[in-house]
């Protein structure tokens, strides 16, 4: 069996500091690159800069700065986020990177070599905050200013020699692959999005731009840059040092086996690049996942609506795991989703302090009691023993099976359930009255702490930093964790070290 998986976010565009989008995709792809190394699989995880095109040069002009040291400082607070973050990412690749700019130049030499690529005229409306081209039908006047539909972005109308992309071409055999691979493009409602807009009819795509410098040169005409998005999207494969398809990274991890998106550049990555790579021959992505975005009240957070909300200042306020845990947790995943301080503190307060952090504390303070701060010996699992631990047991697969579907939802919702029912069970048991029934005593203590060690298993994904805290309950490390274990029942040791540990999450003070 492939043991490999290859998870990307989108390459984010450093005009400006990084906003709770960004946070949002970020750990999302995270959680899904540490569940599945602690599932036994090799995982690349990417994540990075995408530095050229007409908004990062007029945003390095208004600075009055040399456009790369533009993006240099700027790109630099992205890498310094996925720091703060705690992400797990394997590579950070910049589009100013010369392996970057070689393979986007080998693919246009494919393509034009392929036929897919000729010089004409273009004339339309464009969005410089999008990057992107909009039809007529796609464009509202509001105030006496052209805007995009979609995003909300002002657009220009321009005028110039292009490069196309024969898009149109491509149409059809578009069409067959969305049919014959139904869980290319997710969520469903995202899918039916694409096959509207194609079935619409794809018009040829401009390719380059002459009314501006900042980008990678067209091969043998210096005079064009590539469309940024083209550049863009060969990140994906230039990380892997593409065009060189014997390479161990290329060969062990393409096609990717996820490329997780914002929904508003659904289109780039749904239609436009696995366009891209038909014409080149090269084996589409397994997934693109277009998920939710993060709202400031009820808008998206832009830079030009002043909403933006800075995941640094949560960090600061809060610590990095419950921002990690809020933003899985309470964001329906595949929805848009908006962040509050009243719902993260009440997250903190009632899931991390209350359900999990003061059972792990009140457990491990009574076995150091009860049980002389070791794993106690057990002779027999009761049926209510079983009952909570077999529910892991039983639900391996279903929760692979729903991971492998990005259904975060189904994952967390688990989580919740089962720390409801550990601390009902411990409360139930009321251990405390059976010290004249010491073996009974010590078979609760054993299934509190299995669940303890289970729970912390599965939120590791979620709130590593945390869970490496928690387990040095039992000399467990964060790099031994199995996926596979949970299933197990006796991964505890009779007469081992149980240890104290410091409160995991402290309660938030509320004013009511």
């Amino acid at each position: 069996m492939d043991k490999n998986y290859y998870i990307t976010t989108p390459i984010y565009y450093p005009s400006a500091k990084p906003h709770m989008g960004h946070a949002y995709s970020s750990i999302i792809a995270d959680f899904f690159a540490r569940f599945k190394r602690m599932d036994g699989y090799e995982v690349h995880f990417l994540t990075g800069t995408d530095e050229h095109g007409l908004k990062i040069q007029r945003a390095a002009e208004k600075e009055k700065i040399d456009t790369l040291k533009f993006c240099n400082e700027i790109s630099q607070t992205f890498r310094d986020l996925s720091k703060t973050l705690n992400l797990s990412n394997t590579d950070f690749i910049r589009t100013t990177e010369d392996r970057h700019k070689k393979t986007v130049q080998h693919l246009w030499t494919q393509l034009e070599k392929n036929d897919d690529i000729y010089l004409s005229k273009y004339s339309g409306w464009y969005s410089v905050s999008d990057e992107a081209f909009y039809n007529e039908d796609e464009i509202i006047e509001n105030n006496g200013t052209k805007k995009a539909t979609v995003s909300g972005s002002t657009v220009e109308w321009i005028e110039e020699e292009s490069y196309f992309f024969r898009l149109s071409k491509w149409q059809d055999n578009l069409l067959k692959y969305y049919e014959e691979n139904p869980d290319f493009i997710s969520p469903k409602s995202r899918k039916n999005e694409v096959i509207s807009f194609v079935k619409s009819g794809l018009k040829d795509l401009s390719i380059s731009r002459k009314s501006f410098s900042w980008g990678i040169k067209v091969p043998n005409n210096p005079d064009h840059v590539i469309y940024v998005w083209l550049d863009a999207l060969t990140n994906y494969i230039s990380a892997l040092n593409y065009p060189n398809i014997n390479e161990k990274l290329y060969k062990k991890f393409w096609p990717a086996s996820v490329h997780l998106i914002g929904k508003d550049i659904l289109r780039f990555h749904a239609v436009y690049w696995p366009a891209f790579l038909m014409a080149a021959k090269i084996p589409l992505p397994h997934k693109v996942y277009g998920h939710g975005w993060i709202l400031s009240g009820d808008e998206k957070m832009s830079k030009s609506k002043g909403n933006i909300l800075d995941p640094l200042d949560i960090i600061e306020t809060y610590g990095v795991d419950p921002l990690r845990y809020y933003l899985i947790k309470e964001v329906s995943f595949g929805n848009d989703g908006n962040i509050s301080k009243g719902r993260l503190e009440d997250c903190i307060n009632s899931d991390l302090a209350n359900n999990y952090g003061n059972l792990c504390q009140r457990v491990t303070a009574f076995a150091e009691k009860n049980c002389s701060s070791k794993i106690p010996k057990i002779n027999k699992f009761s049926n209510d023993d079983l009952k909570m631990l077999n529910n892991f047991t039983n639900n391996l697969s279903t929760i692979r099976n729903q991971i492998d579907n990005q259904n975060i939802n189904f994952y967390i919702n688990f989580i919740v359930s089962a720390l409801f029912e550990a601390n009902k069970y411990f409360n139930d048991q009321e251990p405390w009255k059976k010290k004249d029934d010491q073996d009974r005593l010590n078979t609760i203590v054993y299934t509190s702490l299995e669940m303890i060690r289970k729970i912390s298993f599965m939120l590791y994904p979620i709130i590593p930093n945390s869970i490496k805290k928690a387990l040095t309950i039992f000399n467990i490390k964060t790099e031994d964790i199995d996926f596979e274990s949970i299933a197990s029942h006796d991964l505890l040791k009779t007469g081992n070290d149980i240890n104290k540990i410091d409160i995991l999450f402290k309660k938030i003070e509320k004013n009511d």
